[in-house]
């Protein structure tokens, strides 16, 4: 599946594997790694990993169950106090 494809090789970062079965705050400390230790991402390392973060809720989309997209929008939230930025 293509999305597979690109979450497992992307160019922006190296994920660690199951990423996005973990809950909201260990979904954002991981993806913080991730971006912080690539050397191959384009922006900043907040911008990589909320952009790996949608890029992920987009792709599943419908198939995602109401409860696992608002984890996952929990985890946009942690992200933001774990880079220390604010909505």
């Amino acid at each position: 599946m293509w999305s597979a494809e690109v979450t497992e090789h992307s160019d922006a970062l190296d994920l660690e594997s199951h990423v996005f079965a973990r809950k909201p705050a260990e979904i954002a400390q991981s993806l913080k790694r991730s971006a912080e230790r690539s050397h191959r991402r384009k922006t900043t390392p907040f911008q990589s990993a909320m952009s790996m973060l949608n890029f992920y809720i987009n792709r599943a989309g419908k198939n995602l169950t109401a409860k696992r997209r608002q984890s996952l929008d929990r985890a946009k939230d942690e992200l933001r106090k774990a880079f220390g930025k604010t909505k």
